[in-house]
C-alpha cells in the first residue's frame, strides 16, 4: 500500500506543479489581493468578495511550487517508513475525493 500511496501522491504533486507553472508564464511573482480585486501580475480581476480574493491570492503559483517541493521532501523522507505512515496518510488526505485515491490509504 505504501508504494501505491507514494505513486498517487507523486502524481498529484506533479499535477499541481504543472498547473502552477502554467499559471505563472512570466514569473512575475506573488499574486496579491486588494479588497475585491486580485492582482495576477499580468491582469487585475475584480468582483471577488474580499475573503475570496485573499484566498485566491494566497495560492499564487510561486507559493504552490514551494509547497509542492516541501511535500516532495516529506514524501522522500517517509517513502520507506513502515506502514502505516501517518505523515503520508496526512499528505494524501486532501486528495480523498480524487478518483485515483487508493482505497485503503
Amino acid at each position: 500500500m505504501t508504494e501505491k500511496l507514494v505513486k498517487f501522491l507523486k502524481a498529484r504533486l506533479d499535477e499541481e506543479a504543472d498547473l502552477a507553472r502554467r499559471c505563472d508564464g512570466d514569473g512575475c511573482g506573488e499574486w496579491s489581493a486588494h479588497g475585491h480585486t486580485v492582482d495576477f501580475c499580468q491582469v487585475d480581476l475584480s468582483g471577488f468578495h474580499p475573503t475570496i480574493a485573499l484566498h485566491v491570492a494566497l495560492h499564487d503559483p510561486a507559493r504552490v511550487l514551494r509547497e509542492v517541493e516541501a511535500k516532495r521532501r516529506i514524501l522522500a523522507r517517509h517513502a520507506r517508513d513502515p506502514w502505516p505512515c501517518h505523515d503520508l496518510r496526512d499528505l494524501a488526505s486532501p486528495y480523498a475525493d480524487h478518483p485515483d485515491f487508493p482505497a485503503r490509504a
